[in-house]
């Protein structure tokens, strides 16, 4: 396939891709829009103008919206109808490539638009399902002969975090501040965290809602997952630390998450499907599934140091996550938990076998005993204010690239 809008052979929103978000266009109004290279395209106008008028079940303008919610409420047999209508309506000799007018008044240069949050989310839960980050974690924190506890490899654990302060990239993060036991103090102190920490996600949206009581099972999954976004789930470690027993994360993961505005579909995924790590013990009968249901996505993170240049920290790949979306999906709503369209669930930190592809920098400085050399000359713990990070995603095979675009977010000082 090949688009009429030129895009460079590196570019992650190529026309195998066709991702949804959401933009203020001009600093005049918002749509939901798409994006083909460095060109962002009004899905509300080619609506106007009947582009889609032979799509069974659009029979609004769901695109004249602050959120893809309506949208992807839809289903996959109209949201799916949609994606390769603009796949269609993108390529070289086609309608829409002829008619100037509407390129006119649909098409926007990158730099004429602000991106938005993409959905509204009602609800969010962060998995931990990467066993090298665990085990990297239980390491640190506990008996290294025995790091992962013994539930991890028999459900994918995962919290339910704050959705209210996930903040599209781009947005500056508040350093938080709270309680802290120094290994030296007797009582906790309170103050800012003095170990920031970034966590490299992908994590997936919902495009249903479901009635309490109701389950999802791992073949029905997939059908109602929209699409994937790169999130960075920060982290104050050092609250995390004097706080977390026994209930877990709480003021060290919800002052703030980073999400990118892209949505990249399933669909378009369906070229880097792989195969998950094998899971010895063998799961429950309700967490098995049948085929490839991991994806191969690359992942990088930058971090920049103010007005310092970006410093290439950490490369990894979705693909070693141990357990997938389809079984976190199902043993989420095992118990009859209801699921909301916009809800999101985070992957966990990301990390590899490869010291280079671990996914927080707990884990790349081992928890500051190995701080990270920045071209500058300066040296990282943990992440200092103006501190900007920024993670990358992208899938490619054969010739065919799709990516995310970035997530990326600087930390200022405590309020």
């Amino acid at each position: 396939m090949k688009s009429f809008v030129e895009y460079s052979s590196n570019s992650d929103f190529s026309i195998h891709n066709i991702p949804f978000g959401v933009a203020v266009f001009n600093k005049e109004y918002i749509g939901c829009c798409t994006r083909i290279g460095d060109q962002i395209v009004d899905l509300a106008t080619l609506y106007d103008l009947s582009y889609f008028e032979d799509i069974d079940g659009l029979e609004d303008n769901v695109f004249e919206a602050y959120t893809l919610n309506e949208f992807i409420e839809l289903g996959k047999p109209v949201t799916n109808a949609v994606r390769l209508k603009i796949q269609e309506l993108l390529l070289e000799g086609s309608i829409l490539s002829k008619d100037q007018k509407t390129i006119e008044d649909a098409f926007y240069d990158l730099d004429k638009v602000k991106m938005m949050m993409p959905v509204h989310i009602p609800n969010y839960t962060d998995f931990y399902s990467s066993i090298e980050h665990a085990t990297n974690v239980g390491k640190m924190f506990r008996d290294p002969a025995n790091a992962l506890l013994p539930n991890w490899k028999h459900l994918p654990v995962g919290y339910h975090g704050r959705a209210s302060s996930i903040v599209v990239s781009g947005t500056d993060i508040n350093r938080p501040k709270g309680q802290t036991k120094p290994a030296d103090a007797e009582k906790p102190v309170f103050g800012p965290s003095k170990q920031l920490d970034f966590e490299l996600e992908m994590a997936f949206i919902i495009n249903k809602n479901t009635d309490m009581g109701e389950s999802i099972s791992t073949k029905e999954a997939e059908d109602a997952i929209f699409g994937m976004i790169i999130f960075n789930d920060w982290s104050a470690r050092d609250i995390q630390a004097w706080e977390y027993v026994p209930l877990g994360p709480f003021l060290a993961k919800n002052f703030g998450s980073s999400a990118s505005p892209w949505v990249v579909t399933l669909e378009a995924l369906e070229p880097f499907r792989t195969a998950s790590p094998t899971q010895d013990p063998e799961v429950l009968d309700y967490l098995k599934f049948e085929g490839d249901k991991n994806y191969d996505i690359n992942l990088e993170v930058y971090l920049q140091p103010e007005n310092g240049e970006e410093n290439l920290i950490s490369e990894s790949n979705y693909k070693f996550m141990y357990w997938n979306m389809t079984q976190q999906l199902a043993h989420h709503t095992v118990n009859g938990c209801n699921l909301e369209v916009g809800d999101l669930y985070a992957s966990g930190t990301i990390s590899g076998s490869d010291p280079k592809s671990f996914g927080s920098m707990l884990e790349l400085t081992w928890r500051g005993q190995n701080p990270i050399q920045l071209s500058n000359g300066q040296e990282r713990k943990f992440i200092d204010d103006n501190d900007t990070v920024t993670m990358k995603a992208w899938s490619e095979k054969d010739g065919v690239r799709v990516g995310f675009g970035e997530v990326s977010g600087k930390i200022i000082p405590t309020k």
